[in-house]
């Protein structure tokens, strides 16, 4: 499995467990006001980054791009910045709002890099040669 693709799974893994330990927090103190935050957690953290993990994985020839390593960063960097800002927004903390709004265009960018690495012309997948006829 490529690097990358094994980066992104740890990196689900990790948002995958601050979003469960946010859901049991609003379950045990009753309070659902920081429910965006989780579901940012949970759907950009965890669930995009395996998607993106997957794809690499299934195209190690992309995985190996620079590109990819780079949108690998900057993809991370705005959701680890935007879901504790949110977090403490809706707690609140208006003040928080701009870094929310800035690490939205980061986390953004990352995903409009992703489609590019998507929809670029390089072959996705090593193709495999049926084996000789004997």
């Amino acid at each position: 499995m490529p690097r990358l693709a094994n980066l992104y799974f740890k990196t689900a893994i990790i948002f995958l467990i601050i979003g469960i330990g946010m859901g049991l927090k609003m379950a045990i103190t009753e309070d659902h006001s920081v429910i965006g935050a989780h579901a940012h957690t949970n759907l950009l953290g965890w669930v995009t980054s395996a998607i993106f993990g997957g794809y690499y994985a299934l195209n190690p020839r992309k995985a190996e791009r620079r590109l990819a390593m780079i949108q690998y960063y900057i993809y991370t960097a705005g959701v680890a910045i935007m879901v504790p800002a949110l977090y403490l927004m809706l707690l609140g903390n208006m003040a928080m709002e701009p870094i929310v709004g800035l690490a939205s265009i980061v986390t953004f960018i990352g995903v409009l890099l992703f489609a590019f690495i998507i929809f670029s012309g390089e072959q996705a997948a090593t193709t495999v040669s049926p084996a000789p006829s004997r």
